[in-house]
């Protein structure tokens, strides 16, 4: 009989990895989310489940040693989560560590206190860019102090049977002995439209247009926005978003309360219910039977912050995979430096001059391209500066995220503007 395999999520939202991850074998042994909409949400599809509301950094909402294994017991077998995207998002100012909301180093640093057999977790695709690659070899290093293995990988839900264009990027860790075992999803041969998966629920109140326009629909949707407290009401984007919905039949200014009605003709195409958005991120009235609690505003918001169900749940089986040894295990190889400057600072005990850095990124007679280089790695990391007669000198210093040391920003932020964090 193969065991029960048990996950800790934070940042759990109102279920979508959850959901996933359930599909895929896990069972929740806990659940945290700040957001009252979204908790109430997991309650009432999951009331086995527990389910704790507060900031998942505050030990008072709950504390990561009293789930660390000890004589007796057995480790959470997952540590789960999608923290909070604005720090890297490509519309945002991606000030990463600097980023009062940023939760992703800190979530690496309870692995150390949980000490879960697997780590999983994700983020928006502006983690994956160069800004970034500083802090992302930061994360695989802190989680190779710890004793494991880590890897990102960028997926497209469309992969996964999603309709819609929304890559995730992800990252896996474990214990080398499992490890060994995780291989990362295959795509599906076959990918769903909006016309395909939306065409029951636009004609399910007698409209006649809706077999004309599930044929205008046969492509992937735009990524589904609009999720943050910050945003005004429920619609489906800025500009550019509305756009992109408008080519495929979709009015994106706002979402609507129903169907359209036998006899409506539209400017531009129907607006989408609630019930439509949360197909198009991948609940369905099968295997990820979902129902959302609150106002129309609310339950948008709901949905736009989700991660969809089916790409948790082949990530969750892949991951189950591993955990039980199934397969062949493969040969483990040492990550590469995603960032060459991190690198040779960081394994620098002393000040490096720009000469030798200019030399080792291949960068002689390019000042400005290095000035560049400092410049986005002291956003994350403190950066040391000297001026000597033979040039400058650099050191790397301390991250400047919040890892859950005291007197960080973070606190005063949260004390201050937590209406406004989602």
């Amino acid at each position: 009989m193969v065991d029960e395999l048990r996950v800790i999520e934070i940042c759990a939202g109102a279920g979508g990895q959850a959901l996933g991850l359930e599909a895929a074998g896990f069972e929740h042994e806990l659940a945290i989310e700040l957001d009252e909409s979204a908790v109430s949400t997991l309650r009432h599809n999951r009331p086995s489940w527990k389910v704790v509301q507060g900031d998942v950094a505050d030990k008072a909402v709950w504390d990561p040693a009293d789930y660390a294994p000890h004589e007796g017991s057995k480790p959470i077998d997952l540590f789960a989560g999608g923290v909070p995207c604005p720090p890297f998002s490509i519309a945002g100012k991606q000030l990463g560590a600097g980023d009062e909301r940023d939760l992703f180093a800190w979530a690496i640093e309870q692995t150390a206190i949980l000490r879960p057999r697997a780590v999983l977790l994700e983020n928006v695709r502006g983690l994956s860019l160069p800004r970034f690659a500083g802090y992302r070899q930061h994360v695989l290093d802190r989680l190779r102090e710890f004793g494991y293995v880590a890897e990102w990988r960028l997926l497209q839900a469309s992969d996964f049977g999603v309709p819609q264009l929304r890559p995730r990027f992800v990252l896996v860790a474990m214990q080398p002995e499992d490890f060994a075992f995780f291989r990362w999803p295959e795509p599906l041969h076959e990918t769903k439209t909006v016309g395909q998966v939306l065409a029951p629920l636009m004609g399910s109140a007698g409209w006649e247009g809706t077999e004309a326009w599930a044929r205008g629909a046969e492509s992937i949707a735009p990524t589904v926005v609009g999720g943050s407290k910050k945003h005004g009401g429920a619609d489906l984007g800025p500009t550019r978003a509305k756009r992109a919905w408008a080519s495929i039949g979709v009015d994106g200014r706002g979402v609507a309360n129903e169907p359209p009605a036998p006899g409506s003709v539209f400017e531009i195409g129907p607006r989408l219910t609630c019930e439509m958005v949360a197909r198009i991120q991948g609940w369905d009235e099968g295997t990820f039977k979902w129902e959302f609690t609150g106002k129309k505003t609310s339950v948008y918001r709901q949905i736009g912050n989700a991660f969809p169900p089916p790409v948790a749940r082949a990530i969750g089986t892949a991951i189950g995979t591993a955990l039980h040894h199934e397969g062949e295990p493969k040969d483990l190889d040492a990550t590469d430096a995603v960032d060459p400057l991190y690198r040779l600072l960081r394994e620098c005990d002393d000040f490096v001059s720009a000469v030798k850095i200019a030399e080792t990124l291949d960068l002689k007679d390019n000042a400005p391209e290095l000035d560049r280089r400092i410049s986005i790695l002291s956003q994350d990391f403190e950066i040391l500066k000297e001026k000597r007669t033979a040039g400058h000198f650099y050191k790397i210093g301390s991250f400047r995220g919040f890892t859950g040391q005291e007197g960080h920003a973070r606190h005063e932020y949260f004390r201050t503007s937590r209406s406004k964090v989602s």
